[in-house]
């Protein structure tokens, strides 16, 4: 019996002093920190940085384009986002006179903006086309922007009793200026191209490109009129229930297809230098009776900070329809930034997030300009995927006439 209690105390003792302090870290940080694991890994291009300009459209609408040339042809491409600003900023001029200034005319823009710029003008090389005219080497449009507004505004009022009929020419000076000449040709591995020639040698098919997005207030499996300041082009998007659209980005990024993604990002749970966009909630019905009634006490400013705490996964909100449609009357969810998916995470307790590659450059958080979003953030707060068509399940494909 004493030999038996001897080899006992012994094993104990081996056991307690091989458990090593990171072995308890690695334990603790299971209960705490976020543990991710990869599920869907996309190859893309590098993070870019849209610095102090309003053109995360064309970033994210670029990085899109260029992950479906690797996609379809395996090049590697570096596009000129500023080749897109330039055209669209051209139309939207123009457009907005037309329309006696009661278009929506700013920086902002969509996904399809990238597609339609490409349809109609092409697209340039970075390397052709930088949009860095003006003695800066990152991009600043803070006077470009005014100058435009003002030149716009300008024209409208027709001082003259009419406009003059050198009004657009004047106003692609401007742009010329600011962001450079749009080059009639180039040279392109030791062949002359032009910007036509050049995007149909990227051997995507630009019509394959479609938008969805998921609101009750229009209807579904149809094609609408998305009511967004940005889509100035009235463009059509497919409206689908939520648990379609969120089938369709699961399937599409299981599928080996990213994403341009649009939404809201004011959102508070949305932490781009912690890398993490997330819907806390605390469940107060899952709680103890001491803990229930110690949360029921706390202030709306000390719960924020129990539950905004981006270093451990933590209860998120049930996102259903009625939510995303309240949040999209009331403007907390509105389309103030486009992003590129590009692939699928999960945490220690199952919870899905998307890789998001950012336009804020690589250096601007420790994920290399990347963010994680969790699915309950991105069913409240996406405003719209643009999406190849072959990236939509069959049946829904069916539904919507695909």
């Amino acid at each position: 019996m004493k030999a038996l209690t001897k080899l006992l105390l012994l094993a104990l003792t081996t056991a307690f002093f091989n458990f090593t302090p990171g072995q308890i870290l690695a334990q603790d940080d299971a209960d705490t920190a976020y543990i991710f694991e990869t599920v869907v890994e996309i190859p893309v291009t590098t993070v870019k940085d849209q610095h102090r300009s309003g053109t995360c459209w064309s970033f994210a609408g670029i990085s899109f384009v260029e992950a479906e040339v690797l996609r379809v042809t395996g090049k590697v491409t570096d596009l000129s986002e500023m080749f897109i600003v330039r055209n669209a900023y051209s139309v939207k001029g123009l457009k907005y006179v037309r329309m006696h200034g009661s278009s929506n005319f700013g920086p902002g823009g969509q996904g399809h903006d990238v597609i339609n710029v490409m349809a109609e003008y092409g697209i340039a090389p970075e390397s052709v086309y930088a949009g860095l005219e003006i003695g800066e080497d990152k991009h600043n449009h803070g006077e470009l922007d005014a100058v435009l507004q003002g030149f716009l505004d300008a024209v409208i009022k027709k001082r003259a009793g009419k406009l003059s009929p050198k009004w657009f020419e004047a106003y692609n000076a401007i742009l010329d200026i600011y962001l450079g000449p749009i080059p009639a040709s180039f040279e392109d591995d030791g062949n002359v191209v032009n910007p036509i020639t050049y995007a149909e040698s990227l051997e995507i098919k630009l019509d394959d490109y479609i938008e969805i997005t998921s609101y009750s207030c229009y209807p579904y499996f149809e094609a609408v009129n998305l009511e967004i300041p940005d889509n100035w082009s009235d463009d059509v998007y497919y409206n689908l229930p939520l648990g379609y659209m969120m089938e369709v980005i699961n399937y599409a990024l299981e599928e080996g297809y990213t994403i341009c993604w649009d939404g809201d990002v004011s959102d508070r749970g949305f932490s781009h230098r912690n890398g993490i966009a997330i819907l806390p909630e605390k469940k107060v019905e899952s709680l103890s009776g001491t803990e229930r009634e110690r949360w029921e006490k706390l202030t709306s400013t000390e719960k924020g900070k129990e539950l905004y705490v981006f270093e451990k996964p933590g209860e998120e909100k049930d996102v259903d329809e009625a939510m995303r449609q309240e949040h999209f009357d009331n403007y907390t969810s509105t389309d103030d930034h486009l992003m590129h998916l590009t692939g699928i995470m999960e945490d220690q307790h199952g919870t899905r997030y998307y890789v998001t590659k950012n336009s804020w450059d690589d250096d601007s958080n420790d994920k290399g300009g990347y963010l994680y979003m969790s699915a309950s953030y991105v069913k409240l707060n996406t405003v719209a995927v643009m999406i190849h068509k072959d990236a939509v399940p069959e049946k829904i494909a069916e539904k919507l006439g695909l």
